[in-house]
């Protein structure tokens, strides 16, 4: 088993060696025997959906068609079985997710190896394809990893190391992915295991929401998270994302992990030392994965024991790098940058971090085989974050759009019905400065609201506000003896004159004051008598022939407010809005 590990090493560092030749990418990065399953699972789910509506799979029909792909892949005779209905399908679309995230596989590494392998200096066939297909299929038996008949026995402490190795298998896989999306960000994959690890809010719907963005831009994952938040951040007015996008309901969330990239590239860049720059990475990490938990939580310890083997290997293959390089300059060593280059001062930084990055990555693609398929591919997954673990099926897979048949019980619901048909408490408004003559509404509502025409008020001419004046003839009425005086409502022109004339005599009356003698007073008061009495006639008169009847019938249309006077044993002079009335004693 150690000399298969040591050959299958070997065939990766060939490829990644002289990859340049038959990719078009250099950090292109390599899927384990966990890995394509994964994908393979993906892709038969995303057939089923086309073709059947629902977006899953049998975990009995992905195990069929993973036997029949590695045949087919390492060319090797097919099994006995049938393939399945859709195996070309489900091929072809494995095929495209591998091209879209710019990734590879364990059997197209062995097979480029035949190509790239240069003459004496590497061997025929380090491999043989049946070799390979026993080891990505976990027939071959691995030392150090725990055997899936273990965990049959329904004891508690079995089942209680099961859940460690799970807990800490699914961290490693974290740590590796944060690490692979700083080398190949077109990695799908390690989006979704990184996205909400950790608790981001960044669930179904916002994955879902992510995924319809990257396929309309026709870009990876990460690609359409990091311009959607470039564009909140950097753009202006005409460059911002509509309001309607649907990627704004989750733009904390997504701001968060694009901050969190940030900071792990900008360790990259500015720490030259690959030893150092791959520590202060894998702490970054691991600080974000054991904030807010205890000392003795199960992630907190898988976090510790992961950090600590990834950085004492990052450390051995820095080390085997430089050995390799100063030595027989076997290792890859890219061009220098220019001198005239822009950022000649930074073109250094990360470029043998990266290297030391993929040397890992490379090395994790090729860790055994997990020995319970169903542990890796259900949805029961560990729990790093939030209320559920991260299961990349359901993550991938769409929310269901509501058909209208509430799935709740029969109680929710008519308690929610109930709720809404509660009423709502009032908001308190501000009021005026008599608002304490009130508690909750204004005793007045001048606003009146009429549904319909029919409901309109039948009172087309509404009463007018009286308005009194008095008119003396010849001091008082004929009719009254108590010195009662009554006034009639005039019309609007003849009041306006009735008010000039009485001003004009009135007047220089009140500028003389006491000054005048009693006489001169008895006199003025005299001819201001007659002259509103001549007034009076003369506008019952235009009345009278305006409306063309006697002049004891009222005016049509006209209210008359009869006030009475009492008149006191003194000469009386009354003023009022509309003139003024002087009374005198008989």
């Amino acid at each position: 088993m150690e000399a298969f590990a040591d050959h299958l090493k070997l065939i990766v560092k060939t490829f990644r060696r002289e990859s340049h030749r038959v990719l078009q990418s250099e950090r292109t990065t390599v899927h384990g025997a966990d890995s394509m399953l994964m994908v393979l699972q993906l892709a038969m789910a995303e057939i089923n959906k086309q073709h059947a509506g629902e977006f899953k799979v049998a975990l009995s029909n992905v195990l069929m068609a993973w036997k029949h792909l590695l045949l087919d892949k390492l060319h090797l005779p097919p099994p006995s079985s049938a393939r399945l209905e859709n195996y070309d399908l489900f091929l072809e679309a494995y095929q495209s997710f591998l091209k879209r995230s710019n990734t590879t596989d364990l059997a197209d590494v062995l097979a480029m190896y035949k190509q790239l392998r240069v003459g004496d200096l590497d061997p025929e066939e380090l491999v043989s394809p049946m070799q390979l297909f026993e080891f990505l299929s976990g027939n071959m038996e691995v030392p150090d990893l725990p055997d899936s008949s273990t965990y049959s026995t329904p004891s508690s402490q079995s089942r209680n190391c099961h859940s460690q190795w799970k807990i800490k298998m699914a961290v490693r896989r974290v740590f590796c992915s944060y690490l692979s999306l700083l080398v190949n960000s077109k990695n799908d994959m390690a989006l979704a295991l990184t996205l909400n690890v950790p608790s981001r809010s960044l669930e179904g719907q916002a994955f879902t929401d992510i995924k319809h963005a990257a396929r309309e831009s026709q870009t990876s994952l990460f690609l359409a998270v990091t311009s959607f938040i470039r564009a909140i951040q950097l753009g202006g007015k005409g460059y911002a994302p509509a309001e309607s996008d649907p990627l704004r309901k989750h733009i904390k969330g997504l701001s968060d992990y694009v901050q969190f990239i940030d900071n792990l590239e900008e360790i990259l860049g500015n720490i030259l030392d690959p030893s150092e720059c791959g520590t202060q990475l894998l702490a970054t990490i691991r600080a974000a994965m054991v904030k807010g938990r205890s000392s003795g939580d199960p992630v907190y310890v898988a976090a510790e024991e992961t950090t600590k083997d990834l950085k004492e290997r990052m450390v051995q293959l820095h080390q085997i790098q430089k050995q390799a390089t100063n030595g027989d300059g076997t290792g890859i060593s890219p061009a220098r940058p220019k001198a005239y280059t822009v950022n000649h001062g930074t073109a250094y930084g990360g470029r043998e971090t990266v290297k030391v990055l993929m040397a890992l990555l490379d090395e994790e693609a090729l860790a055994p085989p997990c020995p319970n398929k169903a542990d890796l591919l259900s949805e029961d997954q560990p729990v790093l974050s939030g209320a559920e673990g991260t299961c990349v099926l359901m993550l991938f897979r769409s929310p269901e759009v509501s058909t209208g048949c509430s799935p709740e019980p029969l109680r929710n619901r008519v308690q929610s019905r109930l709720n809404l048909l509660k009423p709502k408490a009032t908001q308190r408004v501000i009021r005026s400065q008599f608002a304490c003559t009130y508690k909750d509404e204004p005793p007045l509502n001048r606003v009146l609201d009429f549904p319909s025409t029919s409901q309109m008020p039948t009172c087309v001419h509404p009463a007018p506000k009286p308005k009194t004046s008095l008119s003396v003839e010849d001091g008082f009425n004929s009719d009254t003896e108590d010195g009662t005086v009554f006034a009639a409502k005039p019309s609007s022109e003849s009041q306006r004159k009735e008010h000039r004339e009485v001003q004009r005599w009135v007047a220089p009356e009140q500028r003389s004051g006491n000054a005048q003698n009693g006489g001169g007073c008895q006199s003025n008061k005299r001819k201001t008598g007659i002259q509103m009495q001549s007034k009076g006639n003369k506008r019952k008169q235009m009345d009278s022939e305006q409306h063309g009847g006697s002049e004891n019938e009222p005016p049509e249309k006209k209210q008359h407010t009869r006030v009475s006077v009492k008149v006191p044993g003194k000469n009386v002079c009354k003023a009022s809005k509309q003139g003024h009335v002087c009374g005198v004693i008989q």
